[in-house]
């Protein structure tokens, strides 16, 4: 399969990176998050409903930096240039998150022990509000957690904001993880500094400026957030905590016997892959399959490969799965929930 991908890019103009449509994407989904800002804090509306449906555009543009453009480049996937994905990928912290935080639970974690309890930290949520793994434990709460998840996926990005990165970046710095991505005094530095950048520019810059009182301010962050936090979690989660995928789990020797990539293949699927608007906002996620097995390819490339891994998958009789639609992926995840609840 390495080689058949390889031998596709191997004569292709631009190779595996953003190309036009890649970068126009990036741009509009900067413009939708900073045009909407850029409105509140000039006072030329006054308007609450209004204030507040540019909050939810925000959203949308906040979801959209998070899955089609600071995805890729904290992947080195964007450009072929180090220093170009660096800068990207700190659009993270532009909008309030922390990008060391993520490249160590989303590249390291995620994508190396996939659906893995206790390593795998996306199916391994702290506190345990919601169950994601038959192998967590089971709290008598989940039996309606297939009713409260959907609620509770709102609050994801508002957690990293308020405590999730300060205690993740609290648990790299004791078991070691955050020394091999970057000096350990820089990075809590640089993640001070940006969280603080990020609280002014998007909190106490339009309490000063907008017309409108310090709490709608605050209501209309936390919606901004929720919109984006919701987005996030109901694409991220039908990718891998579906009926079929696998959630194997390592021996006394803490190995799990099995093929890295078949791994992948049996812990992952795709939804919705004739939806090109879809693909297109989520930042070809969709096709999380061709993501985990190439993770260095820009995203626009997937259902250009994605033909080429089903097929290689099945000639060599390796499980392949896809759902028709994204509400078939949904109505799947739900049903998983509700399972995974009893």
């Amino acid at each position: 399969m390495n080689t058949r991908v390889n031998d596709y890019f191997k004569n292709r103009k631009g190779g595996r990176y953003a190309n036009a449509e890649m970068i126009s994407k990036s741009v509009v989904m900067f413009t939708l998050y900073f045009v909407p800002y850029a409105f509140i804090l000039s006072g030329l509306f006054t308007a609450g409903w209004l204030f507040f449906l540019l909050q939810i555009v925000m959203g949308l543009g906040l979801a959209g930096i998070g899955l089609s453009v600071m995805h890729d480049a904290n992947h080195g996937a964007y450009s072929k240039n180090r220093l170009v994905n660096r800068i990207i990928g700190y659009s993270l912290n532009l909008v309030g998150a922390n990008a060391t935080n993520w490249k160590i639970q989303h590249n390291v974690k995620h994508h190396t022990y996939t659906n893995i309890s206790d390593h795998d930290e996306d199916i391994s949520p702290k506190g345990g509000i919601i169950r994601l793994s038959p192998n967590s434990g089971k709290k008598k709460m989940h039996k309606y957690q297939h009713i409260y998840a959907w609620f509770a996926y709102g609050l994801m990005t508002i957690s990293w904001m308020l405590v999730k990165d300060f205690k993740q970046l609290v648990g790299y710095t004791y078991d070691g993880m955050l020394r091999k991505q970057q000096p350990i005094a820089k990075a809590w530095a640089w993640m001070i500094s940006t969280k603080a950048f990020y609280y002014i520019y998007i909190l106490a810059l339009p309490m000063i400026f907008s017309p409108f009182s310090w709490w709608m301010i605050l209501l209309g962050w936390m919606t901004m957030h929720y919109v984006a936090g919701f987005i996030l979690a109901i694409i991220f989660q039908p990718a891998h905590v579906i009926e079929g995928n696998e959630f194997p789990m390592p021996d006394e020797k803490h190995l799990v016997d099995e093929n890295w990539t078949i791994h992948q293949m049996k812990t992952t699927c795709n939804f919705a892959q004739g939806n090109k608007l879809l693909s297109w906002y989520v930042g070809g996620l969709n096709y999380q399959i061709e993501h985990h097995l190439f993770p260095n390819v820009c995203h626009v490339h997937y259902r250009k490969i994605a033909k080429i891994v089903k097929e290689t998958a099945k000639e060599f009789n390796v499980p392949y799965t896809t759902y028709r639609t994204f509400w078939d992926a949904l109505v799947s995840h739900g049903r998983m929930l509700y399972a995974l609840g009893r």
